[in-house]
């Protein structure tokens, strides 16, 4: 059988994949780069390296639209053949979780992560949902506040608040306006210093403004999840990036924040679970969506 790669390409970083028939991950590659085409020529090296056959290729990622990552999808062409597309990094991370992951088995799966960015997928009936111009399940841009902001318009609402650099934001806006947090102490008072770990290491400590920054982001993120979920009737809701990471944190608010939101007999059909495939989950779903001879 021919090998399948998958690709998540952001600015500055690629993470790679060589992904078995069955779904085991043969070979495996991250890689840190300012140069996108350059990162990306490695990765395919490395995963291509001790193989005999000529691998067919997957691409995702979050911000297909962006620059370096079109610079290096136009480098890759010669080696995609045909219409080869960039599938958003939700859509590949969905199908990868009802392949192999958390979400295995389920027809109708609905994928949710947040991490530097916001991100989601679906999949019915075994099959991706990627709508008329690829942008379904664009969750960055749910709407859940009325207020106008430049970030709102720059990036969308929720990832303007649950996005790792949003929490930070509303932390250091606590801050500013003369909370008392732990976390200048452990950054030597550099606010600009501060990152969504901080905050979360600070809010399992006990500090309570990260507390407060992290039940808002819940409730954030419980009523995109609720939206989403409204929409697509999943079997599963698959909840990834820090909602899996820190889900000490997140879940127990989070599926409070559902059961508020949503019907009874909604919430007792579905499942919401922690997703389990990492930040690999984007690479793995596109190598299976290029690779149709896999099961």
């Amino acid at each position: 059988m021919i090998g399948a790669i998958g690709l998540e390409l952001d600015e500055g970083r690629v993470i790679g994949v060589r992904v078995s028939a069955q779904g085991a991950i043969e070979a495996r590659t991250a890689i840190v780069r300012d140069d996108l085409v350059a990162a990306t020529e490695e990765a395919l090296a490395k995963l291509s390296a001790a193989s005999t056959d000529r691998p067919v290729i997957g691409l995702a990622s979050a911000g297909a639209d962006a620059k370096p990552v079109a610079a290096a999808v136009a480098a890759l062409a010669p080696r995609l053949g045909g219409s080869q597309r960039v599938v958003s990094s939700g859509t590949a991370a969905a199908v990868a979780e009802s392949w192999i992951g958390a979400a295995r088995g389920a027809g109708d799966v609905a994928y949710f992560a947040m991490a530097d960015r916001t991100t989601a997928g679906l999949v019915r009936d075994g099959a991706p949902v990627t709508g008329s111009h690829g942008r379904a399940a664009s969750v960055a841009w749910l709407s859940l506040n009325p207020v106008e902001r430049e970030d709102y318009r720059r990036v969308g609402c929720l990832e303007a608040e649950v996005a790792a650099s949003g929490v930070v934001r509303r932390l250091v806006w606590r801050i500013k306006t003369g909370d008392d947090s732990s976390v200048p102490d452990v950054v030597a008072n550099d606010l600009a210093a501060i990152t969504i770990e901080h905050v979360l290491e600070a809010a399992r400590a006990g500090d309570g403004v990260s507390i407060s920054v992290v039940r808002d982001t819940a409730k954030y993120l419980g009523m995109a999840a609720a939206n989403l979920v409204v929409i697509t009737d999943p079997e599963v809701l698959v909840l990834g990036g820090i909602m899996a990471t820190a889900g000490d944190l997140l879940l127990e608010p989070l599926r409070a924040e559902l059961a508020r939101r949503l019907p009874r007999p909604m919430l007792d059909g579905l499942a919401v679970v922690p997703a389990v495939l990492g930040a690999e989950a984007p690479a793995i779903g596109a190598a299976r969506l290029v690779a149709p001879a896999l099961p």
